[in-house]
């Protein structure tokens, strides 16, 4: 099933837009049989999920961080991932860029846009994202190479809609800034529901979990 689901999903999407594998609470073996099937990116929530899934799967695939990130789960995730899509504040980026400088690597983060403002979820809100870009861009061992936003959870993917517009605003914004260390390269937008109107609104980075390995088991 997940070889055919890749599959369907690969043909699909447009040049020029890549699609990461959500692969929370999935089996490092679910995740090899995507990476066999053609992914190239895997996407975890957990630093923890992660590492023992990386144990199996190793460089085989990119690996992208997109969940909530803790301060004391940095030292390990800059060691497995060659992204972090979920960095919102300085106190996190200033964590990220001390442990990537004791292993001598400079980090690839996008900034989590709050699109929604919504009070209960993480990232920055649009009209301070531009701060925090520039105070981020000032560290060595991080380089910001993108935006990523969640939106409100919905069951009509339209009503997503303004909110990959809004930070599709603000991605065309900070990349005509040209701000030193920062390349808009990456717009991360859009799940399963939701990512062809993403990629309506310029998204180049979908991220997809059900329609690629199905339903979750509840746990």
């Amino acid at each position: 099933m997940i070889k055919e689901n890749v599959s369907q999903i690969l043909s699909k999407l447009p040049p020029g837009v890549e699609l990461v594998a959500a692969a929370k609470t999935r089996t490092p073996q679910e995740i090899q049989e995507a990476v066999n099937a053609g992914i190239i990116i895997i996407g975890e929530n957990y630093v923890q999920e992660a590492e023992e899934a990386f144990g199996v799967v190793g460089n085989k695939a990119k690996w992208h961080f997109i969940g909530h990130l803790q301060t004391n789960k940095v030292k390990k995730a800059v060691q497995i991932f060659d992204v972090i899509e979920t960095v919102d504040s300085l106190r996190l980026a200033k964590e990220i860029d001390k442990r990537s400088a004791v292993i001598g690597k400079v980090m690839s983060v996008l900034i989590e846009i709050n699109s929604g403002k919504e009070q209960q979820k993480t990232g920055v809100l649009p009209e301070t994202a531009e701060e925090l870009i520039r105070q981020i861009a000032a560290l060595k061992n991080v380089k910001i190479i993108g935006l990523m936003t969640m939106g409100p959870f919905s069951e009509n993917p339209e009503d997503s809609r303004p909110y990959f517009v809004v930070t599709k605003q603000l991605f065309d914004k900070m990349k005509s800034l040209n701000i030193p260390n920062v390349e808009m390269k990456y717009l991360s937008m859009g799940m399963s529901s939701s990512y062809g109107v993403a990629i309506e609104e310029g998204a180049n980075l979908v991220r997809i979990g059900t329609k690629i390995f199905g339903e979750r088991s509840q746990k």
